[in-house]
C-alpha cells in the first residue's frame, strides 16, 4: 500500500493524491463497513450517490483524481452521519477488554520453556515472519488468478521458493505485474537481506515498546513511540488514520473510531507479534496486552485478529502446543459469536475438508473461501484469519507448506506469510530447522526506517526479545486470568 499521485496532462503539474485519507475515498469504505455490521446507510448511500460520491477504490488506496470541494465537504459530514447510525453486530462483537473477557473460559497456563531454547525458537520465529513476508511481497495486490498464473508460469505452483522471472511469460507479465516497490528487491536473484516493510516495522516498534515502558505498557505510551519514532509515510490503513487522528488532536481510543473505516483491517494483527513471542505459554496476558496496542487504531474484529494471533504465537512459543492447539488457544481469546472467530473456524474446517497430499489441493480450500469472502476488501482481517488459519492448519505447522499456503490464497499475500512465517517458526523451534533456501537470502539483516535499528540481525532480535519474556507463572495458578 503506497501513496500515489494521478496522471497530470503534459505540461502539468500531478495533483498529490495521498492513500487511505481522504474524506471523499473514506465514504465508500464506510459504507462497505456499515453493511458489514449491519448498520442502516442506505439512505446516506442514496445521498452519496447522487451527489456524484464513488464507491470505494478497488485495491488502491485513492481515486485517481482530486475532488470537487463540495463533494469533499460533503464526504466529511456523511462520515460522522455513519459513526452515529446504531451498530447491530455491538452485541457479539464489543470492543472493551472487560466484555471481551466476559465471552473466555478459562485457558490454561503452558510451561515457559528454559531461556536458550526460548532464544532459539524466538530466532526463528523472526526469521520465519520475514521468510513469510518476503514470499508474499511481489505478489501482494495481485488478484488469486495472477498470483496462481504467474507461479505456473515459472514453474513454482504450488509455491515452493521465493517467487522469481525465469521463464516467465512477457505477456502475462504485463497482464500481472510484480508488485512495483518490492520488484527490485523479493524476486528470487534480487533478495539481498530483508528489505523494509510494514510487517516487520510493527514488530521492532513493540519490541521498542516493551524495552521503554514494560509489559504494563498504555495505549497512550503506543501512541507516543509511533509520533516519536514511526514515520507518517510508512503507515498505511488504519494506523494512517490514528496517526492523523492524532496530529488532530484526538486521543485514543477515539482515534480507532474517528472516520476510520479501515479500524476492521488486518493493521492490528500484523502488530502482535512480539506481545505473544514475550509471553511463553500464557495465551490469555499476551492477548490482553495486544488489545492495549490495537486499540489505538482499531475496533471489534480488527482488535481481535490482534488478539487471536498474540494468543495462538503464545500458546506456540511456550514449547508444548502443536499448531492445532495453538490455534485453539487463539480461538479462545476471542468471542465465539463474532465475524473473526466464524472466519477462524470455516478455514480450519475446509482446511480438514481437503486432502493435504496432492499438489493442487490447497487450491480447493482458497476457492471455496474466496467464495465465501470474496465480498471482503482484500486487506479486511476477516478473509485473512480465515486464510491464514486454513493454511497452518492444511500444512499441520509445516514451515514451507505454512508460508507458501498462506501466500497461495491471495488477498494480503506478505501479512498472511509473515504471520504463518512466525507461528510455524515457533514450532520447528530453532533457526537451524527452517530450510536454507528461506533463510539465506536473508543474510541476518533488516532493513528498516525505525530509528536505530535498521541493519540489525535477526539473532540480535531474538536475543532483545527473549529478554522481556515475562518469567514462568507460579505453579499454583494452573489457569490463566487476564492482568
Amino acid at each position: 500500500m503506497t501513496t500515489t499521485a494521478a496522471v497530470a496532462r503534459p505540461g502539468a503539474a500531478a495533483p498529490l493524491r495521498v492513500t487511505w485519507v481522504q474524506p471523499e475515498d473514506l465514504v465508500g469504505h464506510e459504507l462497505r463497513q456499515a453493511a458489514e455490521d449491519g448498520r442502516d446507510a442506505a439512505g446516506i448511500a442514496r445521498r452519496w450517490r447522487a451527489a456524484g460520491g464513488a464507491t470505494a477504490p478497488g485495491r488502491a488506496g485513492a481515486s485517481p483524481g482530486p475532488a470537487d470541494p463540495a463533494l469533499r465537504t460533503l464526504a466529511g459530514t456523511l462520515l460522522d452521519e455513519l459513526a452515529l447510525l446504531p451498530c447491530p453486530s455491538e452485541r457479539d462483537e464489543p470492543t472493551g477488554l472487560t466484555d471481551i473477557q466476559a465471552t473466555w473460559a478459562p485457558v490454561r497456563r503452558g510451561p515457559r520453556p528454559d531461556d536458550r531454547a526460548l532464544t532459539a525458537r524466538l530466532e526463528a520465529a523472526w526469521l520465519g515472519r520475514a521468510a513469510g513476508c518476503l514470499l508474499g511481497k511481489p505478489v501482494e495486490k495481485l488478484p488469486l488468478r495472477g498470483i496462481r498464473a504467474l507461479a505456473r508460469s515459472t514453474g513454482n505452483w504450488p509455491p515452493s521458493a521465493y517467487f522469481g522471472e525465469t521463464g516467465l511469460d512477457p505477456a502475462l507479465a504485463a497482464r500481472y505485474p510484480w508488485n512495483r516497490r518490492s520488484r527490485a528487491t523479493s524476486l528470487a536473484g534480487n533478495i539481498d537481506g530483508m528489505p523494509e516493510d510494514d510487517d516487520l516495522n510493527y514488530p521492532l516498534l513493540a519490541l521498542l515498546l516493551l524495552e521503554r515502558h514494560g509489559h504494563g505498557f498504555t495505549t497512550a505510551d503506543v501512541a507516543r513511540l509511533w509520533l516519536d519514532t514511526l514515520p507518517a509515510g510508512r503507515t498505511f490503513t488504519a494506523e494512517r488514520l490514528a496517526y492523523r487522528n492524532l496530529l488532530d488532536g484526538i486521543e485514543p481510543p477515539h482515534t480507532a473510531r474517528h472516520r476510520n473505516p479501515f479500524r476492521e483491517w488486518i493493521g492490528a494483527q500484523i502488530r502482535a507479534d512480539v506481545f505473544g513471542w514475550t509471553h511463553p505459554g500464557d495465551p490469555v496476558a499476551a492477548a490482553a496486552q495486544a488489545w492495549r496496542d490495537a486499540t489505538l487504531s482499531h475496533t471489534a474484529n480488527g482488535v481481535y485478529g490482534a488478539m487471536f494471533t498474540a494468543a495462538a504465537l503464545a500458546a506456540a512459543a511456550g514449547g508444548t502446543a502443536d499448531v492445532h492447539g495453538a490455534l485453539e488457544a487463539g480461538l479462545a481469546v476471542v468471542p465465539a459469536r463474532s465475524r473473526l472467530a466464524r472466519a477462524v473456524r470455516t478455514g480450519i474446517a475446509a482446511a480438514h475438508d481437503e486432502p493435504t497430499g496432492t499438489p493442487d489441493g490447497f487450491a480447493a480450500v482458497v476457492d471455496r473461501l474466496h467464495t465465501a469472502y470474496g465480498h471482503h476488501h482484500w486487506v479486511h482481517v476477516v478473509p485473512n484469519a480465515a486464510l491464514l488459519a486454513a493454511a497452518l492448519t492444511h500444512a499441520d505447522g509445516d514451515f514451507s507448506g505454512s508460508i507458501c499456503r498462506a501466500v497461495s490464497g491471495g488477498w494480503d499475500t506478505d501479512s498472511n506469510g509473515a504471520t504463518a512465517g512466525s507461528l510455524a517458526g515457533l514450532l520447528a523451534g530453532s533457526p537451524r530447522a527452517l530450510p536454507a533456501r528461506w533463510t539465506a537470502p536473508l543474510r541476518n539483516r533488516l532493513a528498516t526506517s525505525i530509528g536505530g535499528l535498521d541493519g540489525i540481525g535477526f539473532d540480535a532480535l531474538a536475543a532483545r526479545t527473549a529478554a522481556l519474556a515475562v518469567p514462568d507463572p507460579s505453579p499454583d495458578r494452573p489457569e490463566a486470568s487476564a492482568p
